[in-house]
């Protein structure tokens, strides 16, 4: 799948599950009216301060009356644990920038759009092309978008693709080029 793809491809990559994606995962085998506590029970495993404390969370859970429950919303997060791990490594401040995919997914998705009623393109030219200008376009509805929110808009008006706003970027940027010094070096 994508993981392995991405190892490949980058060896010194890490690869995580998106915590959101795994939460919602999990929920997928909760009724309704149990979503919110097995949530909140779920928080003390993503929320732990190391791996040890995870895997102690997620039996206290396992074991709890919402864990026997819905057995399947534990196997959920112990079939998902190596791509979870990971993420403990992270500081909470970094933790918080990197705890979702969902940005990087609806760009990704808006990009797949351009290139999905297209069968083939003539060479790898017109591939990047395509997609730079899918880009512009995307920005330049953005753009109409921040015109429309007029003063509160213009903290984002420079970048080309923005995301939701994060806080404690800085924090995070910093806690990951101690982590990472031979990968942020270059670019510092």
């Amino acid at each position: 799948g994508l993981p392995e793809a991405v190892e490949a491809t980058w060896p010194n990559s890490m690869v995580q599950t998106c915590i959101v994606h795994l939460i919602r995962a999990a929920n997928r085998w909760v009724a309704y009216g149990d979503r919110r506590a097995v949530s909140a029970a779920l928080k003390k495993v993503y929320t732990a301060t190391d791996d040890s404390t995870a895997e102690a969370a997620l039996k206290e859970f396992s074991e709890s009356e919402l864990g026997v429950k819905y057995p399947q919303s534990v196997k959920v997060w112990e079939d998902a644990w190596d791509r979870f791990v990971p993420f403990l490594q992270f500081p909470p401040a970094a933790r918080k920038v990197i705890y979702t995919t969902n940005s990087i997914e609806s760009f990704n998705n808006q990009l797949r759009k351009a290139t999905r009623n297209r069968v083939q393109f003539t060479n790898d030219e017109s591939a990047l092309k395509t997609l730079w200008l899918m880009i512009c376009n995307i920005e330049d509805k953005r753009a109409a978008k921040r015109a429309k929110q007029g003063k509160r808009a213009s903290a984002t008006a420079s970048r080309l693709v923005e995301g939701a706003r994060v806080s404690g970027w800085k924090q995070a940027i910093n806690q990951m080029a101690v982590a990472f010094p031979a990968r942020f070096d270059k670019y510092l």
